[in-house]
């Protein structure tokens, strides 16, 4: 999804939202730096396969899924971190490794960390690795309708 589609449907439900654009970043951790987004504030968009079929998991910038947690989450038997060519063609809009959190938009289930749930405002990549969006996270949540669960591997 381009960082226009991803605008022209948060405009059409009415959503407010900040546009962040910086120089390209590659990872979740140096997209936060460039846009001083903190961190936690952050939102990595992370395409996981359960059960075989593609899901996002979507979590602060510097944690790890937690594919066993997912798993139990999940209700599943089997649950992986995607590789590229599993992924590449279901995100055609988008610049690999920067979708937004949106899997409503794609036709897969999202599964959200209980720390992103609990801030006020998120950040995430808007399809292209120069784009950030930031909405609240109560609009993330009426759209997008995830499940809200600790993803995260503990430290």
């Amino acid at each position: 999804m381009s960082a226009t589609r991803l605008r022209e449907y948060l405009d059409e439900h009415g959503i407010t939202y900040e546009e962040i654009h910086h120089r390209p970043a590659y990872t979740a951790q140096e997209v936060a730096a460039s846009t001083h987004v903190p961190g936690k504030d952050m939102a990595k968009t992370v395409v996981v396969k359960v059960d075989g079929r593609l899901a996002l998991a979507v979590l602060p910038a510097a944690e790890r899924v937690d594919v066993v947690r997912l798993k139990d989450i999940a209700h599943a038997s089997n649950v992986t971190i995607a590789l590229e060519q599993d992924f590449r063609a279901a995100f055609p809009e988008c610049e690999l490794g920067a979708m937004p959190p949106f899997g409503n938009l794609y036709g897969v289930p999202v599964y959200v960390d209980t720390h992103l749930a609990e801030d006020d405002r998120i950040a995430f990549n808007a399809g292209t690795h120069t784009d950030v969006m930031r909405v609240a996270y109560k609009d993330f949540e009426k759209l997008v309708h995830p499940t809200v669960a600790p993803l995260c591997v503990q430290h």
